[in-house]
């Protein structure tokens, strides 16, 4: 590996020579120079990576050196040593952007560590990520040939996001791709065990917590304790993108973080009704038969009564309410701020109810506009883009103002997506729905390795629309593309992000409840 490069200016740089040494022997090569012009004069003939730099010289002292350094060198890295204590000295070193502070005398082995610090902290995390990777893996491989419980899933996605996240800070690329194949590795095995378990699921009461369940074991408990409860669900979110979000409550909130399976399809119109209503698709159908009415395929005609299943739904828990809750469905930027707005007035009664679609928005646009699939080519960019969206929206001054209130937050989603990579071919008539990660039609005809096949849709508690419907959910990261002009779609949709079928990322799902620290 390359010798990092250091320049150390000093005006006693003699009485250093034993830290020099020792820095030497620890493969770090050394340059000095005993006053700032000289330095400045190195710097500008050369390339350093780190700079350690006295804050007392005769002649220009070393926050004026420290300025031209920056002007030179925006990023290279400075460490100062100083004699002086003086808090408005250290403040305003640090305003000027060193990278780290020490007070004379230092030891050698001070330096070292401060050096180690700046210069090797992504090479140290890079051997520590991939060591212990390496021995996670191992875990990985060895639980799937064991039978697996759900809260065994969880845990395994839970460890594949985290070390996904962690890679976003070395960058390591082969490692990426190692923990990508074994994420699709998981979902091979994924939707192999959800084909098995999720009819029993959705039939009895052993079963971990469906999308179903949310309202009853996260917002009635609130309620019926007399507090008042934001519901906030951000259409599509994925585990790995609540991560990167998490980082900006912690300084209002308390967090306690659980996580919950979306029922099948993970799409919308399924899922969210699912979560307002406590009712799976079927039962929604023969309660609310207009809701599944012919024709109506769009995401708003099937989500148009979240407001009024969430009203029955808490009446049949027993929460008695003079009026409907306070709902709202942000679309855009203008509406976000509506309801920053208009907060308080929101909060007149015991639930509100916050429906957010900009990653779901974000998701279909990226299929769409070619400039989106090149700012968020995969995984690791689309978590970023989510977190700069998040960071500048309302919707982040909307959790701060509720921080201040006495309030509940229960933070969720309503299904995930995936990057679909593979197209599968499926056969269907003109009524086919036009989904690319679920289909429900007449005589439907798809690869059983790719998709769950479901004949009798009341076995799945799914709705019949007519008695000779069917569904295929597309599994791992296939999507559907019909024979027709076949290749011009599979490459149109192909690495898009989607969702309605069956993967870690679609279905396990975060539910974060936040109590304002302020309260």
């Amino acid at each position: 590996m390359k010798k990092n490069k250091i320049l150390w200016v000093d005006d006693e740089i003699e009485f250093l020579q034993p830290h020099i040494l020792f820095l030497q022997e620890k493969g770090y090569q050394v340059d000095t120079a005993t006053n700032a012009d000289d330095a400045l004069d190195m710097i500008q003939k050369q390339h350093y990576d780190l700079i350690l730099l006295d804050e007392t010289m005769p002649g220009k002292d070393g926050l004026t050196a420290l300025g031209e350094i920056k002007n030179h060198n925006p990023a290279l890295p400075v460490i100062m040593i100083t004699k002086n204590e003086e808090e408005t000295l250290m403040e305003e070193a640090i305003g000027a952007h060193i990278d780290d502070y020490l007070t004379k005398p230092v030891n050698p082995s001070q330096i070292l560590l401060a050096a180690k610090k700046i210069l090797e902290t992504r090479h140290i995390s890079q051997k520590k990520i991939t060591r212990d990777y390496a021995q996670e893996l191992n875990k990985i491989t060895m639980q799937l040939m064991s039978p697996l419980e759900p809260e065994d899933w969880v845990e395994i996605y839970l460890k594949l996001t985290q070390w996904d996240i962690q890679l976003d800070e070395v960058g390591d690329r082969d490692l990426r791709e190692v923990i990508y194949n074994q994420r699709r590795e998981c979902n091979v095995e994924f939707g192999k065990y959800i084909e098995k378990h999720y009819q029993h699921w959705v039939n009895s009461g052993e079963r971990p917590t469906l999308s179903v369940d949310v309202v009853k074991q996260y917002v009635y408990p609130e309620l019926e304790a007399g507090k008042k409860v934001v519901l906030v669900i951000i259409d599509c979110l994925r585990l790995d993108q609540w991560f990167t979000l998490e980082k900006y409550f912690y300084d209002y909130y308390h967090i306690q973080r659980d996580y919950y399976f979306s029922i099948l399809p993970t799409a919308t119109p399924f899922s969210r009704n699912a979560i307002f209503s406590g009712l799976f698709p079927s039962e929604i159908e023969k309660r609310y038969p207009d809701l599944w009415a012919k024709g109506e395929d769009d995401d708003y005609s099937r989500n148009r009564y979240e407001n009024q299943l969430l009203f029955d739904q808490l009446r049949l828990l027993g929460i008695r309410l003079k009026t409907e809750p306070r709902y709202s469905k942000v679309l855009n930027v203008e509406e976000a701020r509506q309801v920053e707005r208009n907060l308080e007035s929101f909060l007149t009664t015991p639930i509100f109810s916050l429906v957010i679609n900009f990653v779901d928005i974000l998701a279909h646009s990226r299929s769409d506009l070619p400039i989106l699939k090149e700012i968020a080519p995969d995984e690791s960019s689309y978590r970023s883009l989510t977190r700069s969206w998040f960071e500048h929206s309302p919707v982040h001054t909307i959790f701060q103002k509720l921080a201040s209130m006495n309030v509940t937050v229960i933070v969720t989603t309503d299904h995930g997506s995936i990057r679909c990579l593979r197209g599968t071919k499926v056969l269907g008539d003109r009524e086919t729905s036009t989904n690319l990660r679920y289909k429900y039609g007449r005589n439907l005809k798809v690869d059983p390795k790719h998709a769950l096949i479901i004949k009798n849709p009341l076995d799945f508690k799914l709705p019949r629309r007519n008695f000779n419907v069917n569904y295929i959910i597309a599994k791992e990261d296939y999507y559907f593309v019909y024979p027709t002009n076949y290749h011009k779609y599979l490459a149109y949709y192909r690495d898009s992000f989607q969702h309605g079928g069956i993967s870690l990322e679609e279905m396990i799902l975060p539910i974060v409840k936040l109590q304002p620290k302020s309260i």
